[in-house]
Formats: C-alpha cells, structure tokens, sequence
C-alpha cells in the first residue's frame, strides 16, 4: 500500500486482499453499504478501495517510513541540483553540498507529498544557508554532421527544443532551453560526443527565483 501511495505503478487488484470494506478492520467490523455510499459515493469495491490507499492512514513500521522520507529526501535533492544554481556565480551546485546543507535546517519530508508540492518549503530553508535560485538557461548547439544523430537524440531528452536548423555545410544549429542545474551536464555530454568538435554556449538565462 505504501509503494501504491508513493507512486509505484502497481495494479489496485494485486495490493487488495478480498473485496471486504471494513469500518474497523482490526475488530473486523463490516461497513454497511449505507455507510460506504454516504462516505464514497460509490459502492464500486475498487473504487473505494483507491481513495482510501489514497488518503487513508498507513500503517507503516518506523523502519518503513525513514526509509520513505529518504528516498523522497534524495529525490528532492534531485530536483534541487537539477532546477537550481549558485545565486552568486550561477553555476551549478553539487548534489552533496545541498544535502549537506540540508542537515543545517529544520525541514519536515513528507513521504507521499510530491517532490514539487514540497520543494518551495525546503527551498525557503535552504536559502537561510545556502545561496541558490531556480533559473533555466538557453543554450546554443553547433554540432557537425557525424555527430548529428547522437546529440539530437540526448538533447531532445534533455530539454525543450526552441530552434533547429540546417547549415550549408550539414553542420546542426540549435538552441534548447534545459533546467541550469544541468548546463555542465549538457556540456560535458555534447564534448564526448562530438569529440571535443561540438560548440556550446549560453544564450540567455531565465527566473532567478
């Protein structure tokens, strides 16, 4: 059920046991249908069994839920590297030095409140001890022929494509917008597949909240 409330793709009927809705499952106290329908609106069993894995109260072990607050705590430090950068240099900064930062504030981690639903509250933290803003840049792609196929492929997963163009000489010119967190990722990617022959630079830089 905690897999099922953390996001996992799984199939409702491989989590349930038995179409039984109780209204005290540890007296093992059956709902009546009046009761069901009142709170639901439904007496579709599936149904009633998906909001309440939902919104309902888990029973996890202490172990279950540090182990939730972890994964959720490394992906907001994800998301963190990913969206934001040093608000003095505008570089980006290491996933190690926001977790450590992280240690340095008091931030409750929710295990089942998406990461973006929480990010504006840990950010507000964060920023008593660490200087960051969200910001995306645009940047400028100049790729030869022979490496068109392996950039355009990594680039388009990477970002949004906001211009595309063929050179006389079949070189690619482009422009992506990616979050400046992984401007150095970019760089870095498009330098090893182009053997150091693609050209990159920083167009323009947005937000800065």
């Amino acid at each position: 059920a905690w897999q099922y409330r953390s996001g996992k793709k799984l199939n409702i009927r491989e989590i349930v046991e038995g179409e039984i809705i109780y209204s005290d499952a540890r007296k093992g106290f059956k709902a009546s249908e009046e009761n069901i329908r009142k709170v639901f609106g439904t007496l579709d069993f599936y149904k009633v069994a998906e909001r309440i894995l939902k919104e309902g109260e888990l029973q996890l072990t202490a172990e279950q839920r540090r182990e939730l607050i972890e994964a959720k705590r490394r992906q907001i430090i994800e998301y963190i590297a990913r969206n934001c950068v040093d608000a003095r240099t505008g570089l980006p900064i290491p996933p190690k030095r926001i977790e450590l930062a992280l240690q340095q504030v008091r931030v409750g981690i929710d295990p089942f409140k998406p990461v973006e639903v929480q990010v504006t509250d840990v950010l507000k933290e964060l920023r008593k001890v660490l200087p960051l803003k969200m910001e995306k840049v645009i940047v400028g792609l100049k790729i030869p022929p022979q490496y068109i196929g392996k950039v355009q492929g990594y680039v388009m997963r990477l970002g949004k494509l906001i211009r595309s163009e063929y050179q006389s000489d079949g070189s690619w010119i482009a422009e992506i917008e990616i979050p400046a967190g992984l401007q150095s990722t970019l760089i870095d990617k498009v330098a090893s597949l182009t053997r150091g022959s693609g050209e990159v630079k920083i167009v323009s830089r947005s937000g800065g909240r």
